[in-house]
């Protein structure tokens, strides 16, 4: 864990692959966790300190999670997510050959709670939403993505379905000879309004 950015309001950690954003066992640490305890040894007027996500990361996919620090915060942002106005930019790494130098991706994405994973439906499939990215190419294995909409494994999902899984993606790729050991998918930046400054903040690693 490292912290890239925070005051007073907000926070904005890079998240390592494989580490857990929140986890419902109390025998598993991770990063709100790991926040909450230093925050409460920076305190020294002894109040507890609060956390809420705003863009939260699968496991294995190292990058940028931001939280806020207080309620009114986490109002503001969550609406600036909903509205699409928070600009989440991804590198990723993919196995196959890449069709076009650039292109838009919309898919309908049907989530499963029983096995935690996500497929590629017809459009009008009860319980099924829309998931829409733009990506372009950087080299022959190597993209940059946009995401417009936060669905469930939307990338790692929507690239599989696109015959370009996401390299090292045991759930929804294929063996690879090249596999580095982890999910080759970084969230490499993110921009948005600073809720109570109004300053446009954009942070990369």
């Amino acid at each position: 864990m490292k912290i890239i950015y925070e005051d007073n309001d907000i926070i904005v950690v890079h998240k390592e692959a494989g580490f857990p954003v929140q986890s419902r066992s109390p025998l598993v640490q991770d990063l709100e966790s790991m926040l909450l305890t230093d925050l409460m040894m920076k305190n020294k007027d002894g109040r507890k300190p609060k956390l809420h996500v705003i863009n939260r990361l699968d496991q294995p996919v190292e990058g940028l999670v931001l939280f806020a620090k207080n309620k009114k915060t986490a109002a503001d942002l969550t609406r600036q997510l909903t509205e699409g106005k928070i600009e989440k930019i991804y590198r990723a790494e993919v196995t196959g050959q890449i069709p076009k130098e650039e292109d838009i991706l919309t898919d309908y994405l049907l989530k499963d709670g029983r096995t935690n994973t996500s497929r590629v439906v017809a459009q009008g499939t009860p319980g099924s939403k829309q998931a829409v990215l733009s990506y372009k190419k950087l080299s022959d294995n190597e993209l940059e993505i946009r995401l417009m909409t936060g669905r469930h494994h939307q990338i790692r999902v929507q690239f599989s379905n696109a015959g370009i899984p996401i390299k090292g993606d045991r759930k929804y790729g294929r063996p690879d000879p090249d596999y580095h050991g982890r999910l080759m998918l970084t969230a490499c930046r993110l921009a948005f309004i600073h809720p109570v400054t109004g300053k446009h903040m954009d942070l990369s690693i």
